[in-house]
């Protein structure tokens, strides 16, 4: 965050009001919108490891790419490498100028991830191409008996030329009866046909056998000549990348299938389902970190999401202790099922972990799919992180922590009217204002008035019971549900309130005008079917006429009385 040349804050995402805090608070990535008059700017909740660049000197890059959508009038998208706290980062950028006035937006989307798995396997290509050994090609002749009467003086396989004269072929192929007939001994010209064979140092090599029988002048078979070419690891190559293929495809499988939830929170009920699937497992379990409280805090985990069958009750500690020295996938044996975990990452933290079990054993493919198949959960899970903090900002606010009046009117009290319908009961509504709470402000500072909005909240929680609940509805008006209230108690409960409030008077402006509370309240019965928003102007009404008479005392409403319904 940096101020313009009016010395003002730039202007934040969580200002909902504004048009700019909408606009940019709707993307899910970073997004600012830079003001060109005012050099300010507004963020969303994505965009703080992106701020520095816009600090100060804006960013060469970002600079050059501003100029020119501002000068053509047109939307302009490059890709670029950027510095971010976290070390360089590329991002695709998309600028669009002209937005709400002289402001230009920018919409970031981050490619690092697709950038470094492009260049993870490129790389991986290049180092089996590296590992490809040239070809090593020896000659051979075989006799009339079916025994090698010549090798090239290099040997082959490991063999010495003395080492395979006078043997049969049939000695060092695997399985010489699958083939019919055997290369070596052919009565007919064959190109290229693989055989497997034992090296000398007891493995396999896969050699490409070319062959031409040879005959006397009266047409008998004397022989039969040929080369060899050892393309071991032309096929090993071969095969890796075949798994390196398929283990693509199976980690875009379980990324698009991430990616198409809507909600965030299905993310990793869809993660295990297609993880499990594509693996062949029994089943997978995605856990959570929780931070214990206290001074030995240290991560705990939460099942997050399930699926499939069977599996171990449960997994103990000593499975589940990854640290940041030792990230490593782990397997064990646990109630006769093999189980494979993983520790989830993001920014090098360790945010989660997947297990799967099955009664066979894991491939090496396996471990690496796991492996990658962490990363992408460890993106996941810190999208959804991001989801729920966002989702508590909108709710609360942000001095005391308390419902705000918008997740109080339209979430809290409809839910608690629609549960009432049922079982009948009974509630109370108090509006809570502060009296001379303008005075506290003007003689000690907002400091100090914010200190008595911090007290009344504490004394708020300290009044409520279990169940209850508490909202701040902006400035000093605070207002509380309490459950199962008739008009008798509510009486009662407020006098007790008005006494605990008293301690609001150390934090007065002035001795003359006590900083207070009035409180107006309505008591609700759902046999009266009165509207939520009829119930909200009883208590509003029963506060103001506190205020326009005392000051620092209670009314209670009239019960409610449905209107007559007139036929016209």
């Amino acid at each position: 965050m940096h101020t313009d040349a009016a010395g003002e804050d730039d202007a934040k995402v969580d200002d909902i009001l504004s048009p700019e805090g909408a606009l940019v608070s709707g993307y899910g990535e970073a997004a600012v919108l830079l003001n060109l008059k005012t050099a300010s700017l507004t963020t969303n909740s994505h965009a703080e490891r992106i701020e520095a660049l816009f600090e100060g000197d804006i960013n060469d890059q970002l600079a050059s790419l501003t100029q020119k959508a501002v000068d053509n009038g047109c939307v302009v998208s490059a890709n670029l490498t950027l510095p971010t706290p976290a070390g360089q980062v590329v991002f695709q950028v998309n600028l669009i100028p002209n937005v709400l006035g002289h402001q230009v937006l920018f919409l970031f989307h981050d490619q690092t991830l697709d950038s470094n798995l492009r260049d993870a396997l490129i790389e991986s290509r290049q180092r089996f191409k590296d590992l490809v050994e040239i070809s090593s090609d020896f000659s051979w002749e075989v006799g009339e008996d079916g025994c090698f009467v010549f090798v090239s003086r290099a040997g082959a396989l490991g063999y010495a030329s003395d080492e395979l004269i006078g043997r049969r072929p049939e000695e060092i192929i695997i399985s010489p009866d699958e083939y019919d007939p055997i290369p070596f001994l052919s009565d007919d010209r064959i190109e290229d046909v693989e055989v497997w064979m034992h090296r000398a140092d007891g493995g396999m090599a896969c050699v490409v056998v070319s062959a031409i029988p040879f005959n006397e002048e009266d047409g008998t078979r004397v022989g039969v000549r040929g080369v060899c070419r050892d393309v071991t690891s032309e096929r090993e190559r071969t095969t890796a990348l075949a798994h390196a293929h398929q283990r693509e495809q199976v980690l875009g499988y379980i990324v698009n299938t991430i990616r198409d939830e809507i909600n965030p929170t299905d993310m990793l009920a869809a993660a295990a389902a297609a993880t499990a699937r594509a693996m062949g497992a029994s089943g997978c379990r995605v856990l959570r970190t929780t931070l214990d409280e206290g001074e030995d805090a240290r991560l705990q985990f939460e099942i997050a999401a399930e699926f499939g069958s069977g599996g171990p009750g449960q997994f103990g500690d000593d499975f589940l202790k990854f640290s940041h020295d030792h990230p490593w996938l782990r397997e064990e044996e646990i109630e006769g099922w093999r189980v494979i975990g993983a520790p989830c990452l993001h920014g090098g933290e360790i945010n989660g972990v997947i297990c799967l079990w099955k009664r066979a054993d894991w491939t090496d493919d396996d471990r690496l799919l796991v492996n990658d198949i962490s990363n992408q959960l460890g993106i996941a899970i810190e999208q959804i992180e991001n989801h729920e903090s966002i989702l508590r900002l909108s709710r609360t606010d942000a001095m005391t922590g308390l419902l705000n009046r918008r997740a109080f009117y339209d979430e809290e009290l409809p839910r608690r009217f629609h549960r009432m319908e049922h079982d009948l009961s009974t509630g109370a509504l108090f509006y809570i204002d502060m009296d001379n709470f303008k005075m506290v402000n003007d003689v000690h500072g907002h400091l100090k008035g914010d200190e008595a909005i911090i007290t009344l909240c504490n004394l708020l929680h300290d009044f409520v019971r279990p169940g209850d609940v508490i909202s701040r509805l902006g400035g000093d008006e605070f207002a509380l549900w309490l459950d199962g209230v008739d008009e008798q108690t509510a009486v009662v409960r407020s006098q007790h309130l008005l006494k605990m409030s008293q301690k609001l008077q150390d934090l007065s402006g002035h001795p003359d005008c006590p900083l207070g509370i009035s409180i107006g309240i309505a008591v609700y019965r759902p046999e009266a079917k009165e509207p939520l928003e009829s119930l909200l102007a009883r208590a509003d009404a029963a506060m103001y006429e506190v205020k326009q008479n005392s000051k620092g005392d209670f009314c209670l409403a009239a019960p409610y009385v449905a209107k007559p319904n007139r036929e016209l």
